[in-house]
């Protein structure tokens, strides 16, 4: 199996690391437009081999997409970070060039692969793949769920103080600070709703440090996070790769599903060799309905940038 990640930075390498360590797939190959980067990346991952002990061929390679052909999975990181003073609008107008760049250029060479979108914004992003490529909807994937339900994990952890891999809990709708929903009414603990063990104002506090998670990070290193995002990648790679039927929170395009339409937005879903092969519509109350309502509305809002993109 093979696997091509498109951007070497941190995120990029981290998921390739990761990837490789754990024997996801056969062939990690990282590309970047910056001269030997990718290669210097590929390098240092490969030397962890004889301490650790995995096979996993990993190559980094400057811009040139023919040595990522025949790739199974083509996970998109790259782009700009938003900089100081740059509106949104700017910041979808380059990112999206960049992306819709990539997919071309990865498609030519792997037409049957499944995308995996990270660049941010990641649910605008992933609309615009979509409609770029005109693929079907199970194979572009937006990861952005992933991240956001690991992150709200571990604060149910550090609230409840208990192992987070005893809790189930996720995360639906944008990936921002103000569109993403804990489901704070359905996270649970070992099968015991966490209600039983936190008061709501615990609760309301978990939502809301959930949902700054990634400026939190972002505030203390004084960058984007990059280890829990890489390994959120890795986690979605692993259940298309090894066809695992894992239930993901994952960016895609919804067809009716939750009164949406036309919308690329995180929902939990089913994911295997496939890539989506069922999206599952929880039944939501009316509060959390309309929190995705209007969770959508400002998804949809930032989509409307990409008109010049998709002309």
């Amino acid at each position: 199996m093979k696997v091509t990640i498109v951007g070497a930075g941190n995120v990029g390498a981290t998921c390739a690391d990761v990837i490789a360590y754990r024997g996801i797939a056969s062939e990690v190959v990282v590309l970047d437009i910056k001269e030997g980067f990718a290669e210097g990346k590929a390098m240092d991952i490969s030397q962890c081999t004889a301490n650790t002990g995995f096979n996993t061929k990993v190559t980094g390679i400057t811009n040139d997409y023919s040595k990522t052909a025949n790739s199974d999975v083509v996970v998109i990181t790259s782009g700009i970070p938003r900089k100081p003073g740059m509106t949104r609008e700017e910041l979808i107008g380059i990112n999206a060039g960049i992306v819709k760049s990539v997919v071309d250029n990865v498609l030519a060479h792997s037409p049957n692969t499944i995308v995996v979108v990270v660049s941010n914004p990641m649910d605008t992003m992933t609309y615009l793949a979509l409609k770029a490529t005109g693929l079907p909807k199970n194979r572009i994937i937006g990861m952005g769920g992933a991240l956001d339900s690991s992150r709200f994990k571990y604060y149910l952890s550090k609230a409840l103080d208990k192992p987070i891999n005893d809790i189930s809990a996720m995360v639906i709708g944008g990936h921002g600070d103000t569109t993403m929903i804990p489901l704070t009414r359905l996270a649970s603990y070992n099968g015991i709703p966490v209600s039983q063990f936190l008061s709501q104002e615990q609760l309301d506090k978990v939502a809301a440090d959930t949902m700054v998670g990634g400026a939190t990070l972002t505030g203390l290193l004084g960058t984007s996070a990059w280890y829990a995002p890489g390994a959120s990648v890795a986690y979605l790679v692993d259940s298309i790769l090894n066809d695992q039927k894992k239930m993901i929170a994952c960016s895609v395009m919804l067809e009716g599903e939750y009164g949406q339409n036309d919308i690329c937005i995180g929902v939990p879903c089913i994911i295997g060799k496939n890539g989506i092969e069922q999206i599952i519509d929880i039944n939501l109350n009316d509060t959390e309905k309309a929190a995705f309502a209007k969770s959508a509305d400002a998804v949809r809002n930032m989509n409307a940038d990409l008109k010049s993109v998709l002309a």
